[in-house]
């Protein structure tokens, strides 16, 4: 699994005029199985991705088709882990088979 965090790098007034674009996105990658959760920082500097265990090279590709990242409005740290527990209930998308 991944935790994206961007920072926004424009204006909020940019990022207001992207974000519909981006939450279309948003909502492709949720479809896929490819994203888990997602939302605003707070202040409202960037987001939060938690993304789905994948090949890296997927990610960066799924990353770089963001309208956020296509139009230069955000960077992009990225953070890989393994998810040992989950709270009671929690189901998270299986694991990609090689």
């Amino acid at each position: 699994m991944y935790i994206v965090s961007l920072t926004y790098t424009a204006t909020l007034e940019r990022i207001d005029d992207a974000l519909p674009a981006h939450r279309a996105y948003l909502d492709a990658q949720f479809e896929a199985g490819n994203f888990i959760a997602a939302g605003p920082k707070m202040p409202r500097d960037g987001g939060i991705i938690i993304a789905s265990h994948m090949p890296r090279e997927r990610l960066d590709a799924l990353l770089a088709a963001d309208p956020f990242a296509q139009q230069g409005l955000a960077t992009y740290a990225v953070t890989e882990f393994k998810a040992t527990r989950l709270a009671p209930g929690l189901n998270l998308p299986r694991a990609e088979t090689p």
